[in-house]
């Protein structure tokens, strides 16, 4: 029979529905019960594409005996971390503590008022390499419950007061200025692989926050280094196993310092950071082939990814038939028989597929030892002829690949995750002049803003198959007004602009701390045993440092003081982490590099149907310039005097009946400039400095 979690639309929630275990999701329901009884609660949080997940519940969960002992002595509840990434962080925060590690799948146990006494991670169903057993686990709690009551309440009692003395702030007397960015570059390169690119050794995760960074740092600086690490590390990621040769998309991370072997599941949140990045690198750089990684991102979540009404999905699973990485490695057998035996024998040599395999089983993870221009230099013929061997060659091997059973999809759509990826479409489509990207940040916005708000204006965290629950939290409002921005900066659509200020509007009234900053929570939320504050980044930016990145750029579009305020205060809340841990913070160092300046506002006005008005907006979009406020206006189009851009639209009217380009900065703005050529040359001189 299915236990409870049959009723949930949670797919990793759904997974466990059939174990012999009593699970409850959190609720009501649970939580009175174990006050009730006068039971611990074991509480266990992961998410669909956990491998590690999945292995605790078939070896466990699935386990007619360990489930007699949980169904005997405790409450048991699970809860997908995505869903209720509140909960997540305040027990998260409490196993790191208890154990100087964290990670999923969480498993921790609860007194009934909900206060941490123990925990861990993953369990073997029995004691093995040195650590114990599951089994084993459940019993020495159940008898320290049983027999030591008072002892686990004491624990628990100091455990709780870590957790609220960690939520408050440690300000710095220091000033926010650029000492702060040069200690974080110096910060990175002392963490930075030289041989393999990216940060610390294995496993290596991308930090495409801190590669954002550093690329806004050389545009301050110039130092060719700095430029250096951020290239080095995104060339070295995207001819390594990390990403999809076939299919488009990063793994989450990798288990090996030089990028070969993945984890191989596929979360939305790294392909739309990893996006962002690879098309500000060609921004800066002029470099083709990272204009082709960020299509492929993208192209990807749009095949693979995106829900029928335009949402896109949460993650793809790790495994597939039970193996983890099935679905993507290949045999020189394999190659043959889609192939043939000669373009198997060239593709195999370049994508480093050989008898023994570089991957369990003797299979092989597709990537590029070498760069394909090495590989046509060595084998004497033309590079072009060389790429169009490949593409047809990964063409037909896709083809094959997708025949096979994929690996299992989180179709839930988190409104977060999705104004990343709308925030990334929007600037590959206006940097690449390609409106079908445009057209799916503003299907996906569009979306959100219809069903994924509740009747008062605020914001819903999660959808899946026509419903959305759960209240929205920090990251959901951040992430998704963030992407609004970028989306009006790149389409010139008022609406978009609207709607961030409405959400931000929500953050400043419903979730503000007066010590500065900003919860996780809304003032109106579920009581927790901490309202938890997130500063630190993980594998997404922190709701604060995206805070303070969008009120920013609020700030500078609108005028608007308490925006600006808002966000120093933000960045003053975050700084004691920027200075001791800047790795910890790569967006709210974003953040302070764009207050720091210098921020430009770049306002083109003019006449839609001008003839050059499609060149030079193309133009404006794709001249990179890493801090800028964009605003690119119809003159057709009247702006009453409430709307958001009256004031910095104010006495900029077109010359000569020309579109005319204006940057202001400071309070202080240069002369018009009019004409094609001027205005280039004048974006071209802005990007220099």
């Amino acid at each position: 029979m299915p236990n409870r979690l049959a009723h949930e639309s949670s797919p990793y929630l759904l997974q466990h529905q059939n174990n012999p275990v009593d699970w409850y999701p959190w609720g009501e329901e649970a939580l009175l019960r174990a006050q009730t009884e006068q039971k611990p609660i074991f509480l266990s949080i992961g998410y669909s594409a956990c491998h590690w997940c999945h292995v605790m519940e078939h070896e466990s969960f699935e386990n007619d005996q360990i489930a007699a002992l949980m169904n005997e002595h405790f409450v048991n509840i699970k809860v997908d971390r995505e869903e209720r990434p509140d909960l997540d962080a305040i027990y998260m925060q409490a196993v790191q503590m208890m154990t100087r590690r964290g990670g999923w799948p969480m498993s921790v146990f609860l007194t009934p008022d909900l206060q941490p006494f123990y925990g861990g991670t993953y369990w073997p169903p029995v004691g093995r390499q040195g650590m114990p057993g599951f089994d084993q686990v459940l019993s020495a709690v159940h008898d320290a419950w049983t027999h030591r009551r008072a002892q686990a309440r004491e624990q628990a009692t100091e455990i709780t007061k870590y957790l609220q003395e960690v939520t408050e702030n440690d300000p710095s007397a220091n000033e926010l200025d650029e000492s702060l960015l040069s200690a974080a570059e110096i910060s990175l390169a002392n963490s930075f692989d030289p041989r393999h690119g990216g940060f610390g050794q294995a496993p290596k995760f991308p930090h495409p926050m801190d590669l954002r960074l550093l690329l806004r740092l050389h545009a301050r600086n110039k130092n060719p280094r700095t430029l250096q690490m951020m290239t080095h590390t995104l060339d070295k990621m995207m001819r390594g196993g990390i990403y999809d040769h076939l299919g488009g998309g990063f793994a989450r991370y990798s288990v090996d310092e030089r990028w070969l072997v993945p984890h191989f599941e596929k979360m939305l949140y790294d392909n739309a950071q990893l996006a962002a990045c690879y098309i500000e690198a060609y921004q800066a750089t002029n470099k083709s082939e990272y204009a082709t990684i960020a299509r492929e991102i993208c192209d990807y979540v749009l095949r693979d990814m995106t829900d029928k009404d335009g949402a896109f999905y949460s993650t793809e699973d790790a495994d597939s038939e039970g193996h983890e990485g099935k679905f993507y490695v290949w045999t020189p057998a394999e190659l043959e028989a889609v192939l043939g035996k000669e373009q198997a024998a060239f593709f195999a040599a370049v994508y480093d597929v050989t008898p023994g395999g570089n991957f369990e089983h003797g299979t092989s993870i597709l990537n590029l030892p070498r760069t394909t221009v090495e590989h046509a230099h060595e084998l004497g013929i033309k590079h072009e002829l060389m790429q169009a061997i490949l593409v047809e060659s990964r063409q037909k091997l896709f083809a094959a690949r997708e025949q096979r059973i994929h690996p299992g999809k989180d179709d839930k759509v988190i409104v977060a995750w999705n104004g990343l990826m709308i925030d990334a479409l929007s600037l590959l489509g206006a940097a690449m002049e390609e409106p079908k990207y445009l057209d799916a940040a503003r299907h996906a916005a569009d979306f959100l803003w219809a069903n994924l708000r509740r009747e008062d204006g605020h914001l819903l965290h999660t959808w899946r198959h026509g419903k959305a629950k759960l209240a929205g939290y920090l990251d959901d409002y951040t992430a998704f007004a963030n992407g609004l921005v970028s989306l009006f900066e790149a389409t010139g659509e008022v609406r978009y602009l609207e709607h961030a200020i409405q959400l931000m509007d929500v953050v400043l009234e419903r979730f503000a701390d007066p010590a500065g900053g900003f919860f996780f929570t809304a003032d109106d939320h579920e009581a927790l045993l901490v309202r938890h504050k997130d500063l630190q980044d993980n594998a997404v930016p922190s709701g604060n440092s995206l805070a303070a990145t969008v009120l920013l750029r609020l700030a500078k579009i609108t005028g608007r003081e308490d925006y600006r305020r808002a966000a120093i205060g933000t960045i003053r809340a975050g700084q004691s982490l920027i200075e001791r841990y800047p790795s910890a913070a790569g967006q709210l160092l974003l953040a302070l590099d764009y207050h720091l300046g210098p921020t430009p506002e770049v306002v083109l006005v003019g006449d839609r149907k001008h003839d050059s008005w499609t060149s030079l907006t193309n133009t404006v979009e794709q001249t990179w310039l890493p801090r800028r406020a964009l605003i690119i206006h119809d003159t057709n189009e009247s702006v009453p005097d409430d709307s958001p851009l009256a004031e910095i639209l104010r006495g900029k009217t077109v010359v000569n009946g020309e579109p005319t380009l204006y940057v202001c900065e400071g309070f202080t703005c240069q002369a018009p400039v009019v004409g094609d050529a001027a205005i280039e040359a004048a974006l071209q001189k802005l990007s220099s400095i």
